[in-house]
């Protein structure tokens, strides 16, 4: 990657790492579902005035259904999960499981676009998903919290979001390659509102939030939305998905510093540990970090 990418992924990690502690405050007070809706309908009306500037309207109209399977898969359903997850595990824990995305990505492009998985990939794989269950096992047999969700159940969420996530990247790939960054933005974060629509409307807070949560809400939408999927799929169509993904190696480091600094929690030993390992199984399997060549005579 040049270093215009690097500095853009660093910074896209920094800002995703921020949308974890933004969930964590607003998500009691939203709900996951109302919380989602409003998240990718901000976006989206902050992605569609830039989208007719540039006059790229044409590129969404082509291509918008695949650009709605991006929206579904990409936003309305992994930010749901992700939202819920907060009710129950910390932002940093919620970052260290969304490191998988990588390894999902890896494996549903073995499976579906025949790329090739190593020996050293192979082990990557295994070994990122025996650090998930173990630092898992670890968590998951705590009580409900005060929200009432078991970390298991949000454990669960966030995995089954990280394959949303992985799915997602190489669909993106395959199927909207050439299309705008701007229009695959916009237009999925368009999808995903109208789809949010209705359940979000059945899920709506009781009582009015608070003006932190949606200030909260605010960040989410704009920042690590709007700004965020704008840079996302510049980086995939710059430098292929299987690098832009590797966003999310980062990711838990900012996700942990901004919830220490700003909420106080605790970065335990058996997250360092569980990440550690789950990063390291997750660069051998996206190839980023390479086992031991055989050598040849």
């Amino acid at each position: 990657m040049k270093p215009r990418d690097v500095v853009e992924l660093v910074a896209l990690a920094a800002i995703w790492g921020a949308s974890f502690l933004f969930m964590r405050v607003a998500a009691p007070e939203f709900g996951p579902v109302a919380l989602t809706a409003l998240r990718v309908a901000g976006a989206a009306l902050l992605l569609l005035p830039l989208l007719a500037a540039r006059g790229q309207v044409d590129s969404l109209r082509t291509h918008w259904r695949p650009i709605a399977v991006v929206g579904l898969v990409n936003s309305a359903l992994p930010f749901a999960l992700f939202s819920l997850a907060a009710l129950a595990i910390s932002a940093g824990l919620a970052s260290i499981f969304n490191a998988t995305a990588a390894m999902w990505a890896a494996l549903i492009a073995w499976a579906w676009l025949g790329e090739k998985l190593t020996p050293s990939r192979l082990f990557g794989l295994a070994l990122g998903f025996a650090g998930v269950l173990g630092l898992a096992w670890d968590k998951a047999s705590l009580p409900a919290g005060e929200h009432g969700v078991r970390p298991a159940v949000a454990i669960a969420c966030v995995l089954l979001a990280t394959l949303c996530y992985g799915y997602a990247a190489n669909y993106t790939r395959r199927r909207l390659t050439g299309v705008p960054p701007l229009a695959v933005a916009a237009g999925s974060q368009t999808a995903a509102a109208a789809l949010l629509a209705l359940p979000a409307l059945a899920w709506m807070p009781p009582v009015l939030p608070s003006l932190t949560a949606w200030l909260n809400l605010a960040a989410l939408a704009l920042l690590c939305t709007g700004v965020a999927y704008l840079l996302y799929f510049r980086l995939i169509a710059r430098v292929g998905a299987a690098r832009a993904i590797t966003v999310t190696y980062l990711i838990p480091l900012f996700a942990m510093l901004w919830d220490f600094l700003f909420l106080a929690e605790r970065i335990t030993p058996s997250m360092v540990a569980g990440g550690a390992v789950i990063l390291l199984g997750t660069a051998l399997a996206t190839g980023l970090l390479r086992g031991p060549q055989r050598q040849t005579a």
